[in-house]
């Protein structure tokens, strides 16, 4: 029975680890938090948007999207959903294909892991964080405990709270592995524009990002305003995308046009907009406008503010960036160290809100437990 070390604790190691437990492998993880899958049990909001079924690689950004879609080929959503409802439990999409647990509790899914874990008698270490990671000549030592394989599934930068500060890219940097430039995504974005009084108001809208006159995104779903900008998974998306100085273009009502709201905004009063937009927000576009009613309709077409960047890796969900998928194999095994392989966030692949990054944590978890399986 061969010994394999697992680094890191979050959805792709405990995944990875149980498909190597199952087929009878010594597993040992180690997590440098007090718990496992402390970020698996706060995604979707807390209830648990484990993978999208609409699957494609056009929904994520890698330096190998040829490798990365192969990968995730290999192990589309339905292999996902099949081998967590191995573990207990039912999943089931919503409308636009996002795949929740029935329950809408992301704990509990990492319940089924923590318990298919000790179940399989994984040997779990937390708040372990794995200083050294050598070659010892004919096995891997892991601060002093020997592997024959290691899997490097510690995540990228993002959501430092949970842990994953960027930390762990040496460990592969030792080995001869690169890192690409880092950036947050999934994240909230800054802007100036005229977004006083608008803090705490939700609307569903269209929002495109205006680069140079052009469109670079657009797409339909929550703006949240803050203080600083706006969040919410429309912004998520678009943050993909956005950079400083790009122009959001943010359609308020997308289902009514510009020529229908024409005798709406004629009747408005001069600070409010009834059964239009939230009161709070008509208040405000009310005021913007000052009594000029085609204005105010161009203010709920296209309400502008200007890209300014984000609010950085503590409130970014991932990481752009990491181990370039270029430097492994079709089992994300490493191309400079047989034997060590990755999944997860710590490679530079990362995916649009909406299960798109959970689905390549299990899939690359699957391929690199594939990899372990055949060396």
């Amino acid at each position: 029975m061969r010994k394999i070390f697992i680094i890191g604790g979050g959805a792709a190691g405990m995944a990875c680890a149980v498909r190597l437990a199952r087929a009878g492998e010594s597993v040992t993880v180690a997590e440098r938090g007090p718990r496992l899958g402390r970020k698996l049990s706060a995604t979707g909001n807390g209830q648990g948007n484990v993978t999208n079924l609409h699957q494609g690689i056009s929904h994520y950004f890698t330096d190998d999207p040829i490798k990365a879609a192969r990968i995730l080929e290999r192990y589309p959503a339905e292999e996902t959903i099949s081998f967590l409802q191995s573990m207990g439990g039912i999943f089931l999409p919503d409308g636009r294909g996002r795949v929740y647990p029935a329950g809408r509790q992301a704990s509990a899914v990492t319940d089924l892991f923590r318990r298919e874990l000790c179940g399989h008698g994984v040997a779990v270490f937390l708040e372990k964080r794995v200083e050294r990671l050598v070659w010892t000549g004919n096995r891997f030592s892991v601060d002093g405990t020997e592997a024959d394989a290691v899997v490097l599934a510690a995540g990228g930068k993002a959501a430092p709270e949970f842990g994953t500060d960027g930390t762990a890219y040496p460990l592969a940097q030792a080995f001869g592995h690169t890192v690409t430039p880092l950036s947050p995504a999934l994240v909230p974005l800054r802007c100036e524009g005229p977004i006083r009084g608008l803090k705490g108001i939700r609307t569903d809208a269209e929002l495109t990002v205006l680069r140079a006159g052009k469109s670079v995104f657009c797409g339909r779903g929550d703006v949240l305003f803050t203080d600083t900008g706006v969040s919410g998974d429309a912004v998520f998306r678009a943050s993909s995308v956005a950079q400083e100085g790009d122009l959001l273009s943010i359609d308020l009502l997308p289902d009514v046009s510009e020529e229908r709201l024409g005798a709406v905004c004629g009747n408005a009063r001069e600070d409010e907009l009834l059964c239009v937009v939230p009161n709070g927000l008509g208040r405000v576009l009310a005021r913007l406008a000052a009594g000029d009613p085609a204005a105010l309709c161009r203010l709920i077409k296209r309400f502008p503010l200007k890209v300014t960047g984000t609010l950085g890796f503590s409130r970014a969900q991932v990481t752009r960036g990491g181990i370039p998928l270029a430097e492994t194999d079709e089992c994300l095994q490493s191309n400079f160290r047989r034997g060590l392989f990755f999944a997860g966030e710590i490679l530079n692949v990362d995916g649009e809100c909406g299960g798109y990054n959970l689905q390549w944590a299990f899939a690359s978890a699957a391929a690199a437990a594939e990899g372990v399986l055949s060396c």
